[in-house]
C-alpha cells in the first residue's frame, strides 16, 4: 500500500499512506492545510499559499475552516455569508442563501469561503445529520465541476471535531505545517492519529508535504528539528518557511506577503512552495494522462 513508518519520533504503531495520487484529468487537487497543535503558521500559509498559485494564474478556491475567521481577516474581507450558509442553504434565520452567494472573490482568481462563529452551528448541524452521512457532507458539496477550479485549500482549525472529520473526507492530500520550536513533534504525533482514523474511510488521503515553518536560524532547535524532519520524511519534507517579520505584519494590513512586501524572505518561501505543489501538479497531471 505504501505505508511511510515513523517510529523516530515515537508514534507508536501508526502508518501514513503517502504513495503517489493518482487523479483522472482534468486534475483539481484537494487539500488541507491542518495540524492538531495551533499556532504554527496554518493560516498564514494557507492564505499565503492560496495567493501564490492565484498569482501564478491557478484558480482557488480558500476554505475557512476556524471560527476566528482568521483567514478572511488575513485578506481584509468580511463576507456576510460563508462555509455555514453554502452547507445548510439558509443563513439560519430561515432565509434561503444560494451556494454562489456564500462564495466571495477576494483577488484576482481566488475566491473564499469564509468561517467565523456561524462554524460553531454548522458543527452542531452536521452532528445532527444521519450517522452514515455526517462526515461526507463537505464531500458531497464541495465538488466544483470539473475545469472551474486548480485548488481547494482548507484552512484548518487545530483540535477534532465533526468538521475536521469532513475536512479530511473531502480532500485528497494533507500539508503539515509544523513549527520548528517547541515541541513540534508531539503535534505531528497527535495529528497523524487522526489521520489515520479517516484514511480507514478516505482510502484516497495521503500525507503529502511536511512544511517546517517559524526557522529561526539563529537558533539550534530549529536546525535540529529540520534535520529530523528531513531524515523522518524525506519525500514530504518541503524548503523552509523562515522567521520573517513581514509575514506577521502582513495579516495587520489585510494583505498577503506578496501585496505587503513582495521582496520579503516570506513572500521567496511561498512562492517556492507554490511552484513545488504546481510541479507536482504537472507531474500528476502527466501520470493520469497514462492511465
Amino acid at each position: 500500500m505504501g505505508f511511510i513508518m515513523v517510529p523516530a519520533i515515537d508514534l507508536g504503531p501508526i502508518s501514513i499512506r503517502t504513495e503517489r495520487i493518482v487523479m483522472q484529468a482534468p486534475l483539481m487537487r484537494k487539500i488541507a492545510v491542518a495540524m492538531a497543535k495551533g499556532g504554527v503558521g496554518k493560516t498564514t500559509t494557507s492564505v499565503n499559499l492560496a495567493h501564490a498559485l492565484a498569482l501564478a494564474g491557478k484558480r482557488v478556491l480558500l476554505v475557512d475552516c476556524d471560527t476566528q475567521a482568521q483567514t478572511t481577516t488575513f485578506l481584509g474581507v468580511s463576507p456576510p455569508y460563508g462555509l455555514y450558509e453554502f452547507i445548510t442553504g439558509s443563513d439560519g434565520d430561515g432565509h434561503q442563501i444560494l451556494k454562489r452567494e456564500a462564495i466571495h472573490a477576494v483577488r484576482e482568481n481566488l475566491w473564499v469561503l469564509a468561517g467565523g462563529i456561524k462554524l460553531v452551528e454548522l458543527k452542531h448541524w452536521l452532528g445532527e445529520q444521519p450517522r452514515d452521512r455526517r462526515h461526507a457532507v463537505l464531500h458531497r458539496q464541495l465538488s466544483p465541476k470539473s475545469g472551474r477550479l486548480d485548488y481547494l485549500i482548507f484552512d484548518c482549525a487545530p483540535g477534532w471535531d465533526v468538521l475536521s472529520v469532513n475536512i479530511l473526507m473531502a480532500v485528497n492530500e494533507v500539508l503539515c505545517p509544523v513549527a520548528l520550536q517547541g515541541p513540534a513533534m508531539e503535534g505531528l504525533k497527535t495529528f497523524f492519529g487522526y489521520l489515520v482514523s479517516v484514511q480507514q474511510r478516505n482510502r484516497s488521503l495521503r500525507l503529502k508535504y511536511i512544511l517546517p515553518t517559524m526557522f529561526d536560524r539563529r537558533t539550534r532547535q530549529s536546525h535540529d528539528l529540520y534535520r529530523r524532519l528531513k531524515r523522518l520524511f524525506t519525500k514530504q519534507i518541503c524548503d523552509p518557511i523562515y522567521h520573517n517579520v513581514r509575514l506577521c505584519e502582513a495579516p495587520m494590513k489585510g494583505k498577503s506577503i506578496f501585496e505587503y512586501a513582495d521582496n520579503a524572505s516570506g513572500a521567496r518561501d511561498y512562492r517556492k512552495l507554490a511552484e513545488r505543489l504546481i510541479n507536482d501538479g504537472i507531474r500528476l497531471q502527466a501520470g493520469s494522462r497514462l492511465l
